[in-house]
């Protein structure tokens, strides 16, 4: 297997997909990855507003079949880069539906699939995963636990659940995606601001924030992505 794709999913609004797709975005651009942003939040697509001037960045509906098919060409077209795909809140009727168009392909494609599924302490988070890893069971999936929401422990529905000895025995990992304060993201969001201009624009005391986070996001991050 060659460049990886990265699916950001989660198929529920408000859980954090877009800053974790940042967050991954800068992680393997700053380590010197090639990268293909295809942005399946077709309504407000915050990570293509944010990099489509530095990175090349598409906007396609995994809704429908020519959406995946538009994934899988593009896929095939960037062989020489790494893909990653930040998944609309309404996502897996589209996978259930079409998700075959991608995992069928990923063989001849040369490409393995990486699913970062982000979750909140809710029961429905863990649903629409068990939904998800039965459509594209080709993918191997960790769950990124986002800190937004709290501490390790607050989550403790998926920490004891049936569902987190399926990830992990299927060789996923388990993930707690730190915390930004909020008027640090507010910023990047509402200036649509990439994190590395943000790095360079921000006032000194939101870059320390920043750079505080990037560091654990690291951490996070270098458990489960590899350059490639």
């Amino acid at each position: 297997m060659d460049k990886a794709i990265y699916m950001v999913g989660g198929s529920k609004g408000g859980v954090g997909k877009s800053m974790v797709t940042m967050a991954l975005i800068h992680f393997l651009t700053a380590r010197g990855e090639d990268v293909v942003v295809v942005d399946a939040d077709t309504s407000n697509p915050d990570v293509m507003q944010n990099y489509e001037s530095e990175i090349q960045c598409e906007g396609v509906n995994l809704d429908d079949a020519d959406g995946w098919i538009r994934l899988v060409n593009l896929c095939d077209e960037n062989a020489d880069k790494t893909v990653i795909v930040n998944t609309a809140a309404r996502n897996n009727q589209g996978v259930g539906a079409y998700g075959v168009t991608l995992s069928g392909t990923l063989d001849e494609l040369k490409r393995r699939l990486v699913t970062l599924w982000v979750v909140n302490r809710q029961r429905d988070s863990l649903e629409l995963l068990q939904d998800f890893l039965e459509a594209i069971p080709n993918s191997t999936v960790h769950v990124v636990k986002n800190g937004y929401f709290g501490a390790d422990e607050k989550f403790e529905l998926y920490n004891g659940s049936k569902t987190r000895k399926a990830i992990e025995g299927r060789g996923g990992k388990s993930l707690l995606f730190p915390d930004m304060a909020d008027r640090v993201s507010d910023d990047l969001y509402s200036k649509r601001l990439s994190i590395r201009k943000a790095l360079a624009d921000m006032p000194i005391g939101n870059r320390a924030e920043l750079k505080r986070w990037l560091a654990q996001v690291d951490s996070v991050f270098s458990a489960v992505v590899s350059n490639g």
